[in-house]
């Protein structure tokens, strides 16, 4: 089957996953044939683009393991609901090894599926005559190419503000295939750096973004998208300034508390700088996002995970986002605190909306600690108190400073945040334990607690193991610690 992929493509990763017909299915009809001759108008370059997005929907939205999803459940954010199917506990409890299930194999397999797409448009993409299609096309391979190469990063090696030693440590293979390379079919990569990745990610992403379009409709990477990105991804890296200016190239306006609700029921994309589409029409249930937060029957929706009773408490009543974040949940003569985020379109229940990717609160969140981070705390605390403004209903600065400005940036981050896919990244990008509470899964905080309380900031298991399978198919590649 490998050798019918390398026939096809042309462009063949070493990685063990790449041999399923159903991904290759889910690419059709860009990659039936040779891509020299496929790729031979902007159509078909526009429809490898958007198979790019495609295999990112399918890791962010995985009802089992999606992206949006475990770095929240690999948190403090959550409790497992002993009333539900305890789905993904290996995770929720840090017991995963290279042979689990779910996440770990799911990131690496689809991340490397959209990259070998992307570097199929990049190879071909001199078959345009010269001008702004041409740019806006290769601009979103690009971004898309450096997106997926982050989640890698991110996912399987340290993170480069995370520790001293980050940058010099074990990175993921960044596959670049240029104009008119088909690449090597039989190499055997070792990792690189974490330092390289990081240069390799930004170097595609800072190309992009002075080529892609301004407005390339839903579900698609645009500049707005590309420099949000590029405030996270400077964030991550410690280039503090370079967030900051990154972030003001984001025109996309906050989302105010009234359009919030709207948003994570599809009914409004306010504030969103960049999100992957779900077609709910024609989608199977195969990417419901929220399906990782609870499952819904014909008489009940049943928690999978609830809101964490003390973050939770720790919510100013004020804080209209509340109405965004839960809802009374109750199975089996239980309460709970759900999860209201991506429980469904307005009116449903199973867990299909578009994924939030990038929104404007992010940005400007990034912005924030970035301008903190650089000692300009007046300026840290005005873009705080701009996102603060439109989620109090009445909101009045509290004029922090020091350490309690840092606290109320990361803790509205949390707030606004939460559910998102973001936690478990900032608490390892910041070098900081995991601390959950000894509360329970049942609204008033009784009931059972998470099994392992703390995950100290030195502990291996912040890098996933690279699945067993890529191991054994690639005796370059180098495990992480501890596995």
């Amino acid at each position: 089957m490998k050798n019918r992929i390398i026939k096809i493509l042309l462009v063949v990763l070493t990685l063990g996953f790449f041999a399923c017909d159903d991904e290759l299915n889910e690419l059709q009809p860009f990659i039936e044939g040779n891509p020299e001759t496929f790729f031979n108008s902007l159509s078909t370059f526009q429809n490898g683009v958007d198979g790019i997005y495609s295999q990112l929907v399918n890791y962010y939205a995985n009802p089992g393991s999606g992206m949006q999803g475990i770095p929240d459940i690999l948190s403090d954010n959550v409790v497992l609901v002993q009333t539900g199917r305890t789905s993904n506990e290996d995770y929720y409890d840090y017991r995963y090894v290279p042979n689990t299930a779910g996440a770990l194999q799911l990131y690496w397999s689809e991340c490397y599926e959209a990259i070998n797409v992307a570097n199929l448009v990049i190879g071909q993409i001199d078959n345009l005559a010269d001008g702004p299609e041409k740019d806006n096309i290769l601009g979103q391979a690009l971004a898309a190419r450096a997106y997926a190469h982050f989640d890698l990063a991110r996912t399987y090696a340290k993170i480069p503000s995370q520790s001293g030693d980050a940058n010099g440590s074990p990175g993921i293979v960044y596959l670049k295939v240029e104009d008119g390379d088909t690449g090597d079919p039989f190499a055997q990569p070792s990792r690189e750096t974490v330092g390289s990745n990081y240069a390799e990610i930004i170097g595609d992403l800072e190309t992009a973004a002075q080529i892609i379009g301004t407005g390339n409709g839903e579900g698609r990477l645009d500049r707005n998208g590309v420099y949000g990105i590029l405030s996270r991804v400077y964030l991550y890296n410690g280039e503090y300034q370079k967030a900051i200016d990154a972030a003001n190239q984001v025109t996309t306006q906050l989302a105010t508390a009234s359009e919030l609700e709207d948003v994570f029921t599809d009914v409004s994309s306010a504030g969103l700088v960049f999100e992957l589409a779900i077609n709910t029409s024609t989608e199977t249930t195969n990417n419901n996002v929220g399906v990782l937060y609870s499952q819904s029957s014909a008489d009940a929706v049943i928690s999978e995970y609830a809101i964490e009773f003390e973050f939770w408490s720790s919510i100013d009543p004020d804080d209209l986002r509340r109405n965004v974040l839960q809802f009374v949940g109750t199975n089996q003569g239980n309460d709970y605190n759900a999860v209201k985020k991506f429980l469904g379109e307005a009116g449903q229940v199973n867990g299909r909306v578009d994924i939030k990717v990038i929104r404007a609160a992010e940005v400007l969140l990034n912005k924030a600690e970035a301008q903190f981070e650089l000692g300009q705390e007046a300026a840290a605390l005005a873009s705080l108190d701009e996102l603060r403004a439109q989620r109090f209903a009445s909101f009045v600065s509290g004029g922090e400073t020091g350490q309690a400005l840092e606290d109320a940036i990361q803790f509205n981050r949390r707030v606004e945040l939460a559910f998102e896919g973001h936690r478990f990244f900032d608490l390892k990008r910041r070098g900081e334990n995991i601390e959950r509470s000894t509360a329970g899964d049942i609204i008033d905080g009784s009931g059972t607690p998470a099994e392992v309380q703390t995950l100290s900031a030195g502990d291996t298991r912040f890098q996933l193991p690279i699945p067993l399978s890529e191991i054994n198919a690639n005796p370059n590649m180098e495990q992480n610690d501890g596995y």
